[in-house]
């Protein structure tokens, strides 16, 4: 696998805002077909890592490339031209349409010659079933307002959108999140779907349970750093969880506990009896 191009590929990625840095020599490869997990917590630099790979924000070192090629985007546009799409946590819909009519916003349909072209409405329908479908996505009715679906089902009507409209690499910015169990499977198993449909997808979570059920790489962030890049195969569940919780940070606060005296611990204990 190792020796395919990546799809997308960031080699020493550095990004500042002022004087602060969000990012230090960041380093990741996606290929397609593969699910790319990146895990930190909050302020780890996941949100400004999404925002430089879907051309929102620029970068200030290192290098970014698609298939190889050096790309510096200026939109989000230019990205998805590239078949870099995202779905963010909170998905852009409007709550009270349909579910078909959610699936084409901003790239409807239309029939007939202008100044009389109209919604070609029962194409859209037609085609957002279909589509569903492929996933193995079976909603009882499209024409339900999609603000009446589950968060896991909504989340994967976004991903069979995207995959509908030329998606070469998924990003998934945190699906499962605000989800229960039942809702989080569901997210997952479009997940995996979306990697065998030949995507390559960058799931962003903070969950390394729910990462290690359908990542083929991992990518842990740490105060803007990466703490660890490894596959598969090199992991365990533990020791994903290991680094996921700051196990260097841990086993070096750990020694430094074990370093305290006997009697030094022991004043702390009785002055904080007497307290």
């Amino acid at each position: 696998m190792a020796d395919r191009t990546p799809v997308v590929e960031l080699a020493g990625i550095g990004k500042n805002y002022g004087n602060i840095s969000a990012l230090r020599g960041v380093t990741l490869a996606v290929r397609d077909a593969e699910v790319t997990c990146v895990l930190g917590d909050n302020g780890a630099g996941k949100s400004t890592l999404i925002k430089i790979i879907s051309g929102l924000h620029g970068y200030d070192e290192g290098e970014y490339r698609v298939d190889g090629v050096p790309v510096r985007f200026a939109t989000p546009r230019e990205a998805l031209d590239k078949g870099i799409a995202t779905v963010y946590q909170d998905l852009a819909v409007v709550p009270l349409m349909p579910v078909w009519r959610n699936f084409f916003l901003g790239s409807e349909l239309t029939k007939g010659t202008w100044p009389f072209r109209v919604l070609d409405s029962e194409r859209m329908r037609e085609t957002t079933i279909d589509e569903l479908g492929k996933m193995g996505i079976a909603l009882p009715d499209v024409e339900a307002p999609i603000g009446s679906l589950s968060g896991g089902q909504r989340q994967c009507v976004a991903i069979a959108r995207a995959i509908h409209f030329g998606a070469r690499v998924l990003i998934l910015d945190e699906p499962t999140a605000a989800l229960g169990v039942k809702q989080s499977g569901v997210v997952l198993k479009y997940v995996a779907a979306a990697r065998d449909a030949g995507l390559g997808v960058i799931f962003i979570t903070h969950n390394p349970h729910h990462a290690f059920m359908v990542g083929d790489h991992f990518v842990v962030l740490r105060q803007g750093e990466v703490e660890l890049n490894a596959a598969r195969a090199d992991l365990t569940l533990d020791n994903l969880t290991h680094h996921m919780a700051g196990g260097s940070e841990l086993e070096s606060l750990k020694h430094e506990l074990n370093r305290l005296p006997a009697p030094e611990i022991g004043a702390l204990s009785g002055a904080s009896a007497a307290g």
